[in-house]
């Protein structure tokens, strides 16, 4: 079992934290982990893109599991079950050339199968498919204990299991060591997808034209001008092509699947090149790039789904300072806070090249999902804008009000006061963590801050509501 003591942070490269980082070669090595553990010392992490400070923890242990690396494709029933150390790329280079596609996937295949069910990880398909826990049909997992425990979202007709198994999908590995899942996966006939791009000259079409899409497309997302004041934007959309649909050359090989990092940014990079200039002259050519209506062009998978993929370490761009995403979920009758949230970021001076805009479907049963039926809204922005958090708490105080939350696996600020009014669920979540983890082993800077009860550091259970 390896260990080393490094300095660890998300991927917007805030709030970093020295921590032990073991690597459990074995259940056997990662049980003794677990069951030698004082309270409140340890996480899990995967590959480590949580933007915030979901899995560090400052002087105490991170797990890494790469060695849990079994994966198996079960083609008759469409299942796959993998260790919570694999990533969805490999999986993804398994997987496409044997006529299957991921069930949801999130904006990079750099993420683990243990973390994508402790963030329950969302995709463009959300309005049709749910979010990643929708499509897990057993998970197993280590709780605080040391003990290993197998759960299926029915619990087999036992309540209790079926509460500790939604308890841990999007429960940010705060329930115990997610070690192996199983779960289903969408037949397809080719690796492209066919795609529909629509540019809209302001944000009101736009979210007009998004609605429109819930009932034609499996897949959709928006790009939006965050500098524009009228909030331009691109709307893309698509589904799986079927390989009758393709050229009689690339039929031959329709299942083929090689993504490949087209870039690399440099390791040390200026903290002031991503600016207000700067970010308008990219957003207005990336919007005159796009048709302004173009419809059936087959793309690969991987600049669909995963275009940050190509540029390998592309979160350095925002320099030393690192950068924050701020992503909200919001019921429709709130549509009005995706232009409020714009307008706030502007008159602030916070630019954002990365502005993302998708509708959301129903919720799963787990306490601490993210998504909620409506809009979800992210924007990257550099962390060291004067007055930012200000804004930020102000927008917070909005969206809580309108019924809204803030993506646990993006965030890196946000109070104890706004999780507990924006989760109204945390309570029962926290009940049966209590369960799973009786000697509260597991810990994580984002746990620790959104306990805080005041700036003074004074942490409260959450049981108190």
């Amino acid at each position: 079992m390896t260990a080393e003591t490094r300095s660890i942070s998300g991927w917007g490269r805030t709030n970093p934290a020295a921590a032990r980082v073991v690597q459990p070669a074995s259940m056997e090595q990662l049980q003794e982990l677990v069951r030698a553990a004082p309270p409140r010392s340890m996480i899990a992490r995967g590959l480590g893109r949580s933007y915030g400070d979901a899995a560090q923890l400052a002087g105490g242990t991170v797990i890494e599991l790469p060695a849990f690396d079994r994966i198996s494709l079960d083609s008759t029933s469409g299942t796959l079950t993998a260790g919570a150390g694999v990533s969805l790329d490999q999986i993804l280079r398994m997987i496409v050339p044997a006529g299957f596609f991921l069930p949801v996937t999130p904006g990079t295949r750099n993420v683990t199968v243990g973390g994508a069910i402790a963030a329950d990880v969302h995709g463009k398909n959300h309005h049709v498919d749910g979010s990643f826990g929708n499509h897990v049909r057993r998970l197993l997992l280590m709780d605080g204990t040391g003990t290993l425990r197998e759960l299926t979202p029915s619990g087999q007709g036992c309540v209790a299991t079926a509460e500790c198994f939604w308890a841990t999908v999007g429960g940010m590995g705060l329930t115990g060591v997610i070690v192996e899942a199983t779960f289903s996966l969408i037949p397809i006939t080719s690796s492209l997808i066919s795609v529909d791009t629509t540019r809209f000259r302001d944000l009101a079409s736009l979210m007009e034209g998004m609605v429109a899409a819930d009932a034609k497309y499996r897949y959709s997302v928006a790009w939006v001008d965050s500098l524009d004041p009228n909030g331009r934007g691109v709307l893309t959309c698509g589904d799986h092509a079927p390989v009758e649909s393709l050229a009689k050359a690339q039929q031959a090989h329709p299942l083929h699947y090689d993504p490949k990092a087209l870039a690399s940014t440099p390791p040390f990079l200026p903290g002031g090149l991503l600016n207000t200039f700067t970010v308008r002259a990219f957003n207005e050519a990336w919007y005159r790039k796009a048709p302004k209506q173009r419809e059936g062009e087959q793309q690969a998978m991987a600049p669909f789904f995963h275009p940050l993929d190509g540029v390998q370490g592309w979160n350095r761009i925002y320099g030393p300072a690192g950068f924050l995403q701020y992503q909200f979920a919001v019921p429709t009758e709130a549509a009005h806070l995706v232009p409020r949230t714009l307008e706030a970021l502007r008159r602030v001076g916070a630019p954002s090249f990365l502005t993302v805009l998708k509708r959301f479907g129903p919720s799963n049963p787990a306490p601490l999902s993210f998504p909620i039926p409506g809009w979800t809204l992210a924007a990257d922005v550099p962390a060291a804008v004067p007055g930012l958090l200000e804004v930020l708490n102000r927008l917070d105080e909005d969206v809580a009000a309108a019924g809204g939350r803030i993506y646990l696996a993006k965030d890196s600020r946000q109070s104890p006061a706004m999780f507990r009014r924006s989760y109204p669920r945390h309570v029962d979540w926290n009940h049966r963590r209590s369960e799973m983890d009786p000697g509260r082993i597991l810990d994580s800077d984002l746990l620790a801050r959104v306990e805080r009860k005041n700036e003074g550091g004074m942490a409260h259970e959450l049981t108190q509501g």
